[in-house]
């Protein structure tokens, strides 16, 4: 029988009659179940062309690790404000994360910035087609680049993310924990044997959909599966015990001191720096401890009123008058466990030193970009 094969170390031979059935019946599946979304072009030979590739990348940028229900609303709002790939280069980093503002992880708005500003400056506003080019934009990974390449221009190029990952550990039985990086290349294999020369794209999202709608992380609908009769991790008898990962780190538990410092009714806030968590972004003065205790909190949120006046003695030249507990609260990052607490107090005296901070009202925090977890903070002083 003739084999459609993956090439490399870790490659996975496919029949091709089996490759050939599977794409049938999982297109046909998706033309009559797909969501219709606003970055989507409608399922159908040659219809690459009805997408903008902009849209595409910002939908990518936006969908990395955010659930599509949390980014439609993000990405119309988005696409009003930077209607072009041009409009999007020429707009200030503060706008950019204001528009981005509650979707988390930052860097992606800031890396779809930059990749706006070098489509402009080295492809002449056109998104790239071919994967080598789109690698180059920053923020731009393997999964995004064959994306957009085979969604907005029709290319087979094969993508393998969360979802697809998913399907093919268990369509396929592969029984080694799937975030290594030898079975990341034979994930990467089967999808470059699978992906079809013809509507690369549909048969890309309807992987990815088949993920997210039927093949889910708990209780998968597998009667309703179009690829249920060619399941070997079905046919095994448990297909939800797969994909199998790595044991992942503890998170690193630390704790943020939030102090709300008012004057004649504003706030006293600075700005992140250039580089690292939430960078340039706003916020209330924060000191952020190394450990689960903090040097002027211990783990009652009992708190050391001469310590915090004279960190803000010393950081903004503010000496506050008493602290008091407005709300405790923790965040959840990839690799942290943060301890919110937020504490109010009076400026009693002092000015406030140049490029350290600003006062503001808090009706004119919608035209600073705020954290998260620092807006749950403002949401809670009196």
């Amino acid at each position: 029988m003739p084999e459609t094969t993956a090439e490399g170390p870790h490659a996975l031979s496919i029949p091709a009659v089996n490759a050939t059935a599977l794409r049938r019946a999982l297109l046909a599946w998706y033309r009559r179940h797909h969501r219709k979304l606003p970055w989507r072009p409608a399922p159908g030979v040659g219809n690459a062309a009805q997408v903008d590739p902009y849209h595409s990348l910002v939908s990518e940028a936006m969908l990395q690790q955010t659930q599509v229900a949390t980014v439609l609303p993000y990405f119309q709002r988005f696409i009003e404000a930077f209607p072009t790939v041009r409009a999007l280069a020429d707009a200030d980093e503060q706008r950019v994360l204001r528009m981005w503002q509650g979707l988390g992880y930052y860097r992606r708005a800031r890396n779809l910035h930059a990749a706006a500003q070098r489509v402009v400056s080295e492809f002449d506003g056109e998104v790239p087609a071919e994967v080598p080019a789109l690698l180059k934009l920053p923020g731009v990974g393997r999964y995004t680049a064959g994306a957009i390449a085979s969604i907005a221009h029709g290319r087979p190029a094969p993508i393998v993310d969360g979802n697809v990952a998913r399907v093919f550990a268990r369509l396929f039985n592969l029984q080694d924990p799937v975030d290594r990086p030898d079975v990341q290349k034979q994930l990467w294999a089967i999808a470059e044997a699978l992906v079809p020369a013809r509507s690369p794209g549909d048969f890309n999202q309807a992987l990815m959909e088949l993920g997210a709608l039927v093949c889910t992380p708990k209780s998968p609908t597998c009667l309703t599966c179009p690829l249920r009769y060619r399941c070997a991790g079905l046919a095994q008898g448990d297909p939800e015990r797969l994909p199998v990962k790595r044991p992942k780190k503890k998170p690193k538990a630390v704790t943020h001191l939030v102090v709300a410092v008012r004057r004649n009714g504003r706030y006293l806030f600075e700005q992140r720096p250039a580089t690292g968590l939430w960078s340039n972004m706003w916020q209330l003065p924060t000191w952020e401890g190394d450990d689960a205790t903090h040097p002027a909190c211990d783990a009652a949120a009992v708190v050391d009123d001469l310590v915090v006046g004279a960190w803000l003695a010393e950081r903004f030249g503010i000496t506050p008058g008493k602290l008091t507990p407005a709300h405790d609260f923790t965040h959840q990052t990839t690799h942290r466990t943060i301890r919110f607490v937020v504490l109010t107090a009076n400026a009693n005296n002092g000015r406030l030193r140049p490029n350290t901070g600003r006062w503001l009202k808090l009706d004119q925090l919608d035209e600073f970009p705020l954290p998260n977890p620092q807006r749950t903070a403002v949401n809670h002083l009196p």
